[in-house]
């Protein structure tokens, strides 16, 4: 019997041991800023972009991993993710989707701000992006077309922009300011804006560049952000 007692406190004080180390390196992976970034909801895709699939990363642990909702509709657009349990933070800031064995199904490395990228043996590459901000990416161009308002910090309105469909350049267009803006604004001189890579663009016609983010397909946030943010909002 002491015998017996003995091995079971032993395995006891293993679990014990094992659960710490694990919580340990939960506590390590919760505060790199890549897992913070992550939290909220990204859309996959495929590099053809014909087939998508919604995933809301979670900061709750679960087992060794972190909770992860599959949207329903992934399992037609995604075999590939039928595996998958949840998510975590690997090597070299590796965001990793794992199946129930503890393997890697898609391991995605950031390759510029945003947008990380995954390739499968086989499979082709597979991108992923802030579901925001790829809805933005796929708001065409005809319905950018209209009047913003330039919106500081403090909710005021310091002018008003009309996006045009007018050709100003190569995947460029022209801008109008309406009457009334500050300085602010008329000392950029916006003259055209594009779509690049997700992101909102203004430029000058001396050059220069603001540069916006989607919030939503409403609400564009200038980044980087100074002293007080920037927004443009449609009317």
């Amino acid at each position: 019997m002491p015998c017996r007692q003995s091995t079971f406190h032993t395995l006891l004080a293993l679990a014990a041991v094992a659960a710490a180390s694990q919580a340990s390196a939960q506590r390590a992976i919760t505060s790199n800023e890549t897992f913070k970034t992550m939290i909220g909801k990204w859309e996959i895709s495929n590099a053809e972009r014909d087939r998508t699939c919604h995933l809301t990363f979670k900061a709750d642990p679960s087992g060794a991993l972190f909770k992860l909702d599959v949207d329903k509709a992934c399992g037609a657009q995604m075999p590939e993710l039928k595996e998958v349990i949840g998510w975590t933070i690997g090597g070299l800031d590796l965001v990793k989707l794992m199946d129930g064995k503890g393997k890697p199904v898609l391991e995605f490395s950031e390759v510029e701000s945003g947008i990380f990228e995954a390739q499968r043996p086989g499979e082709g590459i597979f991108f992923m992006q802030n579901a925001a901000s790829a809805a933005a990416v796929n708001v065409p161009l005809d319905q950018m077309a209209g009047d913003w308002s330039v919106v500081r910090g403090s909710g005021k309105t310091v002018c008003t922009i009309t996006l045009t469909n007018a050709a100003a350049g190569d995947d460029a267009f022209a801008l109008r300011l309406k009457p009334g803006c500050e300085s602010f604004v008329t000392g950029f001189r916006p003259a055209a804006w594009s779509l690049d890579r997700g992101g909102l663009v203004l430029r000058s016609k001396a050059g220069r560049f603001w540069r916006f983010e989607a919030n939503d397909a409403t609400n564009w946030q200038r980044v980087p952000e100074g002293r007080e943010p920037i927004n443009l909002v449609r009317q």
